[in-house]
């Protein structure tokens, strides 16, 4: 392209909490060191591809608002929008990306051509993440878009597609394994049901979980060494999807045996939908080891659906920054902005600000939740509300051999008749905003 999409915009620093500089970080400064790891190591920020570079400004009452110099359904057009997103990666100083197979190049007239067009791709990423230094954060392939996917992939009641799918995802993992992926994820967009009178939910989920074990096997058949996510959602586009939430996909890993072999990519928005917290997907996902990689974003709590608006709230991310530190990070995982621009911010540079508005919001709500560790009053008070555990006779409840009935015996031979005690929520939480 003859003029550069972002102008004379960047590249992307530094300048600290005084600067009015709009295209500049006044949080996140990557050599930073918090807990013994810079800013970046802890991050692992993220453009994604399909949002920035895919999505052209659409929704369900509206045609494309976005302008952009290239056409999704050539190669000439994927060749021109690599270029703007690997200037738009270096910009900004983001040391990772990720993509969908059908982000970065069009389908052509079946399998084999797509396939073609993805190792065409492949190999031009290949030079560009040389020369620019960015890193592959993970791919993916896009199993849910395409008509032939209207009932599932992996679920699908037509074995054809399964097989279509299956075929799919071993041309982007092998994509990612040449890439040098940190991670290889699978979203089940539509693996899921719209009515249970048409579903056979037993059936569904022995194909899905058949689905998963075929892809870790030739992970390791190939020698990949990166990291399998799923990546749980509730509902959206399906009624009800099977990766339902962490707690959902863990079951469902172990009844396949396969909770050592994959681990969660968990969105702020996903988590909303389900209603829970992104802290309490984050603090379960920890506690089961199972934390991989975050998609970064947010929703629009009035809208009750997936926004994918970009983070601007430090204080709610505090609490999941605080776990995420404690199981001592996420690497290889990272904070993948899976966010997109509002469909009226048309200007190039909207692209940009988002994630450096993002980005701000992530360091500040890392550098106070290093804090909240660092001080160790969470950690003592937590410690304290548990103390009566570390008694011999309560350790003992929980060993192999004991009995209801012993313990029922000690309860009216000592006379134990215990008082409440207090949470003491509201001193926690008054404790959690002073670090902010």
């Amino acid at each position: 392209m003859s003029k550069r999409f972002f102008g004379d915009i960047g590249p992307v620093r530094f300048e600290g909490l005084k600067s009015d500089n709009p295209y500049a970080y006044r949080h996140y400064d990557p050599s930073r060191v918090v807990m013994g790891k810079t800013m970046a190591e802890h991050l692992r920020p993220a453009v994604c591809y399909w949002h920035n570079f895919a999505w052209m400004g659409t929704d369900m009452f509206g045609a494309p608002t976005f302008e952009r110099p290239w056409d999704g359904e050539t190669m000439k057009g994927a060749r021109a929008k690599a270029d703007v997103a690997f200037d738009m990666f270096t910009t900004l100083g983001f040391p990772f990306f990720t993509f969908h197979d059908r982000d970065v190049v069009p389908e052509g007239d079946g399998l084999k051509e797509f396939g073609r067009n993805l190792a065409e791709m492949t190999d031009l990423f290949g030079k560009k993440m040389q020369k620019s230094g960015t890193k592959l954060l993970w791919g993916t392939a896009n199993l849910f878009s395409h008509p032939r996917y209207l009932a599932g992939a992996a679920t699908n009641p037509d074995p054809d597609v399964f097989a279509y799918a299956a075929a799919q995802v071993k041309n982007v993992l092998d994509a990612t394994h040449k890439l040098d992926g940190a991670n290889y994820v699978l979203w089940g967009g539509r693996e899921g049901y719209e009515t249970l009178l048409n579903t056979d939910l037993r059936r569904e989920q022995d194909q899905l979980g058949r689905f998963l074990s075929l892809v870790v096997e030739y992970k390791h058949k190939i020698g990949y060494k990166g990291v399998i996510l799923v990546e749980p959602k509730p509902q959206e586009p399906t009624k009800h999807q099977y990766d339902f939430d962490v707690a959902t996909v863990f079951g469902f890993l172990q009844r396949f045996g396969l909770e050592r072999e994959v681990k969660l990519n968990i969105e702020v928005g996903h988590a909303v939908l389900a209603h829970h917290s992104f802290e309490h997907e984050i603090a379960l996902a920890t506690a089961l080891g199972m934390l991989g990689s975050i998609d970064a974003n947010r929703n629009d709590y009035q809208s009750g659906w997936d926004t994918d608006q970009f983070p601007n709230n430090a204080a709610e991310l505090v609490p999941a920054l605080y776990f995420i530190l404690k199981a001592g990070g996420l690497a290889p995982g990272g904070f993948n902005f899976d966010a997109k621009v509002r469909r009226q911010s048309i200007d190039p540079a909207d692209l940009l600000l988002g994630h450096i508005g993002g980005i701000d919001v992530c360091a500040a709500a890392l550098v106070a939740a290093a804090r909240m560790i660092e001080d160790g009053k969470f950690d003592a008070l937590r410690a304290e509300r548990y103390s009566g555990w570390d008694r011999p006779e309560a350790k003992a409840m929980l060993a192999k051999g004991a009995t209801l009935e012993a313990i029922a015996s000690r309860v009216a031979k000592e006379k134990i008749d215990p008082e409440p005690k207090s949470g003491r929520q509201e001193y926690y939480e008054n404790l959690l905003n002073r670090y902010l």
